[in-house]
């Protein structure tokens, strides 16, 4: 399983592309390509990966904030401007297909119904478990302003949790349990923020899950700035978990 960081920012920041992930795995030897999260700021980074109309698969969508679903227009926009034929799969919480379908109409009036590709769509809940695309998709929610899901994707050899927005919960630790990778929001270092998480508690997840990865996105745009060296210092200090702290584009493998 190969996870592509297209971006690690949160909504407002002015340097790094909202957080948003590119995994992409293989069941039976057929290849499974899938985008976590697409706000506004996504697109264009992932135009930048591909040129191909088809690579995509499927789309999930933690929760219904501009930064983690917004950049959805533009993005079916231009596969359809390339000539798109594949069903492309969107699966997300209750009213996933309500809700992006009404950002198409406020973005591209009239438009959905001009796609050269089917758009299907899968409602999820927590404690459900499905299969999309031969992998195995479980969700929990966490605790942010608005419900988020995050979701643990496993494909028979390796399994990835991301968390979408919010601090930890009893829910996402027990789904994280024993994941390869676990990609939490973190957006300060240690000072709670109502529906966000800090890194001290993502770490204390990644001990609690038996985690040996742990990618840390969504930082705060100032803490990221004026905080990198104190960060830095607590990463570089825990030796049971390797912490990352991704870049736009870095890319990690699983099972090699």
């Amino acid at each position: 399983m190969k996870v592509v960081f297209l971006g690690v920012g949160e909504a407002c920041d002015e340097t790094l592309p909202n957080t948003s992930l590119w995994v992409a795995a293989k069941v039976d030897g057929v290849k499974i390509s899938m985008l976590f999260d697409c706000g506004f700021t996504v697109p264009s980074v992932y135009w930048q990966m591909t040129s191909d109309a088809e690579e995509l698969d499927v789309i999930w969508i933690s929760h219904f904030h501009g930064d983690h679903f917004f950049g959805l227009p533009a993005l079916l926009l231009r596969m359809y401007e390339m000539g798109r034929k594949k069903p492309l799969t969107i699966v997300g919480q209750a009213d996933v297909e309500k809700i992006v379908q009404l950002a198409m109409e406020l973005a591209y009036p009239n438009f959905t119904n001009k796609l050269t590709y089917p758009l299907e769509f899968i409602p999820v809940d927590t404690g459900q478990v499905i299969e999309v695309g031969g992998l195995q998709w479980k969700f929990a929610e966490n605790g942010h302003t608005q419900r988020s899901l995050a979701v643990r994707v496993n494909d028979c050899r390796n399994s990835v949790f991301y968390s979408g927005d919010g601090p930890p919960t009893n829910s996402t630790q027990a789904l994280a349990e024993g994941c390869d990778l676990v990609i939490h929001e973190a957006f300060r270092l240690r000072r709670p923020t109502p529906g966000h998480g800090t890194i001290h508690q993502c770490i204390d997840l990644a001990r609690r899950a038996s985690v040996p990865y742990l990618a840390l996105v969504h930082l705060q745009r100032d803490e990221r700035k004026e905080r990198s060296q104190e960060i830095l210092r607590l990463i570089n200090d825990v030796e049971d978990i390797h912490i990352l702290l991704p870049e736009p584009g870095d890319e990690l493998e699983l099972g090699v």
